[in-house]
């Protein structure tokens, strides 16, 4: 078997959508949804079985990786039926390991991101006072020269002030802020459209691993290394 990429009609499909984003338009194309589509269940079933080498996943298909093209308008103000770009994800499998992995395509606006979106408040606690104990090592991790070139630094949503029971004066208060722990990876058109595209996405999420494994050590375990899971 040949290797797996995207076509570019499964990036021109989308382009087109954006500008007919109804459902007529929709309708009358279906056929061309479908073979895009169908381009990236092989695309995602390809990616799954190469993170497999490195990693343990749970999710079980390329197609269960996939999110819906078709847009929930019930409580937005956008009320275009449709989303113009294919993304999935991948979960780690088991309790002991943490974080996920994202795929995102889109015309001009492809990326790939994967980390820790939104922590359960008893996650976020934890986390935070690993950071607080450990704020030399996480700068020192972060200063990775691998995960930096990949992902330009963290990202996510961060509070103002500093978190309850935290000084603003922590020397760990840029850190502690965070409540969101996400890496973000942008793509070219010509690389989501290069026959290599499966194994570039593979090895740049497992350039994300240390960070993973480091976090899934801090929530699966106490102050003392002890699992409480």
């Amino acid at each position: 078997m040949g290797k797996i990429s995207i076509d570019k009609t499964s990036l021109d499909f989308l382009k087109t959508l954006s500008k007919n984003n109804d459902r007529d338009w929709f309708n009358a194309h279906k056929d061309k949804y479908l073979q895009a589509r169908e381009n990236m269940i092989k695309f995602a079933d390809a990616l799954l079985i190469e993170m497999s080498m490195h990693d343990k996943i749970e999710t079980t298909s390329g197609k269960k990786s996939l999110f819906r093209i078709y847009r929930d308008i019930r409580f937005s103000n956008d009320k275009t039926p449709y989303s113009c770009r294919w993304s999935g994800g991948f979960q780690r499998a088991t309790k002991k390991l943490r974080g996920g992995y994202y795929f995102h395509i889109e015309p001009g606006k492809s990326f790939l991101a994967g980390g820790f979106w939104g922590p359960e408040p008893a996650d976020l606690k934890r986390i935070r006072q690993d950071i607080s104990l450990n704020h030399k090592e996480w700068k020192k991790m972060l200063a990775n020269k691998s995960l930096k070139a990949a992902f330009n630094g963290m990202e996510g949503e961060q509070i103002s002030s500093a978190p309850k029971g935290y000084s603003k004066d922590d020397p760990a208060i840029e850190l502690l802020r965070y409540k969101q722990f996400i890496f973000r990876h942008s793509l070219t058109d010509k690389e989501v459209l290069s026959p290599d595209f499966v194994k570039q996405v593979s090895d740049t999420f497992k350039k994300m691993r240390p960070f993973l494994d480091y976090m899934s050590d801090v929530l699966t375990t106490d102050a003392n290394g002890v699992s409480i899971i």
